[in-house]
């Protein structure tokens, strides 16, 4: 990225501005892309360890597949799922705090002795599904920000940090060289002046 600049005071004013700002905010973006980097890697491993244990849940009531033709399909559903927003490392991400189930009523005395644990394997199943499904989008989302912040990072660093100094260094010489210009320019002018000066002088009136 070309800084663009002129050769003046009021531009080496501006950059030093637009220098002091990154340099003041790279450490803390320096900082949150560290902790966004901590939080999606605990995001991920806490999303594979629900898979892992809806997977489990799935093996362990695999016994039972033939009993749930029995069971009734309209007997449990969700009616709602409660999300909350928790801000991890400077960013809002999702995070599950309630689901809510609708149980119609089933006589116990006709139906099979099975049906209230089914109730309750299905209440495990779906919460675990759905955790699984936060979490995945939560580590998404951090992810996604961790890159940004990365990206921003590598700008700082490596172009604009860089390219600002590179323009302050060209002013500063440019007008270094202007200054040296000028006086050598006036001490001629004055050297000119006393030699002009010192033949009028020397002229017989």
């Amino acid at each position: 990225m070309a800084i663009k600049f002129q050769y003046n005071k009021t531009s080496l004013n501006n950059l030093g501005k637009q220098l002091k700002m990154r340099l003041g905010a790279l450490p803390t973006l320096q900082n949150k892309e560290s902790a966004l980097r901590l939080e999606v890697r605990k995001a991920k491993d806490r999303s594979q360890q629900v898979r892992e244990e809806l997977d489990a849940a799935m093996q362990r009531y695999d016994s039972l597949a033939a009993l749930w033709n029995e069971f009734e399909p309209g007997l449990i559903r969700i009616t709602d799922v409660d999300l909350e927003t928790v801000k991890v490392a400077g960013v809002k991400t999702p995070h599950l705090k309630d689901i809510h189930y609708e149980i119609r009523p089933f006589n116990a005395f006709v139906k099979p002795a099975w049906f209230a644990d089914g109730v309750a394997i299905l209440q495990e199943l779906t919460r675990l599904g759905i955790e699984s499904e936060v979490l995945e989008e939560k580590s998404r989302i951090l992810d996604y920000q961790r890159k940004k912040t990365t990206q921003k990072v590598n700008l700082y660093e490596k172009v604009q940090i860089p390219g600002y100094q590179e323009a302050i260094r060209k002013i500063k010489r440019y007008m270094e060289d202007e200054e040296n210009l000028s006086k050598a320019s006036s001490k001629i002018v004055k050297v000119r002046h006393e030699e002009e000066e010192s033949l009028t002088e020397e002229v017989p009136s």
